[in-house]
């Protein structure tokens, strides 16, 4: 009975071994010492992104007056290329009273065609940096998956994140319910 103890042993030892060398080599893998693109943020209420087109920067700061409606999107996103539209519809209505703005969670891809072909690039738009997949931001948000959109009230104050995609009927809705503005 000593044998079939000794190969549950062997085989438990091994795999143990197998989980920890695992977990060295992601942990190493991670921590690579190529420069990071930089984002200035102190969280999710005050960043900095460099703007799309590569003109500058977009600071959250410079959003302050009106509300904010701050959308992730990304090339390869499905779900994204789906509430657009009506994102796009929405913010011309409420123009002015509204501020919307987009941000390109991707590092590659081009980013500033989809703007272009969804009807979005009047908005200010920036690319998150840092984190995982290009999300500093987007991390700083506690989220994950595409798309997301962060609500700020004219002060600046985040509000809150609504994970995926919005259709045109409930953003208007969430506009009216935080902000008291309607369409």
């Amino acid at each position: 009975m000593t044998i079939p103890h000794s190969r549950a042993l062997a085989w438990r030892s091994a795999m143990v071994l197998v989980v920890v060398i695992a977990g060295v080599f992601f942990a190493i893998r991670g921590t690579s010492s190529a420069p990071q693109p930089a984002i200035t943020s102190t969280g999710a209420t005050n960043w900095e992104l460099p703007r799309l087109n590569g003109g500058g920067t977009l600071k959250l700061a410079d959003l302050r007056g009106h509300p904010v409606v701050l959308d992730f999107f990304a090339s390869w996103c499905t779900a994204c290329r789906g509430e657009l539209p009506g994102m796009a519809a929405l913010s011309h209505r409420l123009s002015g009273r509204v501020t919307f703005a987009g941000i390109d969670s991707e590092e590659t891809g081009d980013g500033q065609a989809m703007a272009h072909q969804y009807g979005i690039d009047g908005w200010p738009l920036a690319r998150d940096v840092g984190g995982s997949q290009a999300s500093g931001l987007h991390d700083a948000l506690g989220t994950r998956g595409m798309p997301v959109t962060a609500f700020y009230d004219s002060n600046g104050r985040l509000v809150t994140v609504v994970p995926g995609a919005i259709g045109e009927d409930d953003l208007r809705a969430r506009i009216h319910s935080l902000f008291g503005i309607s369409t």
